[in-house]
């Protein structure tokens, strides 16, 4: 699929969406409590391994956007193996729908923390959407103790809506595949000297478990590039909402999950917000465009 058209790009959007939850499932399965920087590292490792040859190929004829953003990526890096751990830590405790429900904070806390670090106005839309999105949490977890798998969940969000509001220093000319492949190697030392440290004798299982993680994770970024290409993305993000769908049907189908009614109850009070803010933004983008091309052919008469 292309991603040229509309339908094309929805289409990549939600096989994106897919492997990102097949990612969370090959992470679950490996149960890497233990291990858990073992399993880190080798993902980065991977992730290395098959970005190369592909940025290789796509790069070879721009060595001068090389040097570009490497400090940036080294703080991605390492807020990516904070990520990784936390993840890990979650998925191990919580149910695969429970966790996936709670990863979609991940855009509320980009809105809050830009009108932090971007001084991006916070608009009453925003603030009500970041309080319908924590209460949806409180409503999922249900917390009546504080676990490990809880405050990990939110703090993997966290995490990856920090390193998600980095990527918008990144410069536009710098190919996003090569910024993944650098944000990987800059992550390798630290997350190689925490395995060492670790000490647990190298699994063969991890390392399938890693190598099908970092396969599902790469395909996800690409369907990104690709979605987000050629379509406006207010037009078509709204089709990453369906990992939430997949999480349960997964989770219900392969490990005896209970859905209860709590849970799409707090779903719905994530996911509906940023759906009516994504679907507000396309219209008003569709209004824009229809005044601008009013005026052009206005000017043309």
């Amino acid at each position: 699929m292309s991603g040229r058209t509309l339908g094309s790009a929805i289409f990549v959007l939600v096989l994106g969406s897919f492997f990102a939850t097949l990612c969370d499932v090959v992470v679950k399965l490996a149960d890497a409590k233990v291990a858990i920087y073992q399993l880190t590292f080798l993902r980065i490792v991977f992730m290395c391994l098959i970005l190369l040859p592909i940025v290789f190929v796509r790069m070879w004829r721009r060595p001068d956007h090389l040097s570009v953003g490497i400090k940036l990526h080294f703080i991605r890096g390492h807020l990516w193996i904070v990520a990784a751990l936390f993840l890990v830590l979650s998925l191990s405790e919580l149910s695969l729908a429970t966790a996936n429900a709670v990863f979609y904070t991940i855009p509320i806390f980009i809105m809050v923390f830009a009108t932090v670090f971007y001084k991006e106005r916070l608009t009453l839309d925003v603030v009500v959407t970041a309080i319908c999105g924590f209460v949806g949490v409180l409503v999922i977890l249900r917390p009546t103790e504080v676990s490990m798998g809880m405050i990990s969940a939110v703090l993997f969000a966290v995490s990856i809506a920090l390193n998600s509001l980095l990527i918008k220093k990144i410069p536009q000319q710098q190919d996003m595949l090569y910024g993944l492949l650098i944000t990987q190697m800059c992550a390798l030392p630290v997350s190689g000297g925490l395995a060492w440290w670790e000490g647990e004798p190298l699994q063969l299982e991890l390392v399938i478990y890693a190598a099908l993680a970092s396969v599902c994770s790469i395909l996800y970024c690409m369907a990104c590039l690709t979605g987000y290409r050629y379509v406006e993305s207010s037009k078509v993000t709204s089709a990453e909402y369906s990992g939430l769908i997949f999480a349960f049907l997964i989770g219900w189908l392969f490990f005896d999950e209970t859905l209860d009614m709590w849970l799409f109850i707090g779903s719905f009070l994530i996911i509906a917000p940023l759906f009516y803010l994504t679907h507000r933004d396309a219209r008003k983008l569709r209004k824009d465009q229809l005044l601008s091309n009013a005026r052009a052919n206005l000017n043309a008469g």
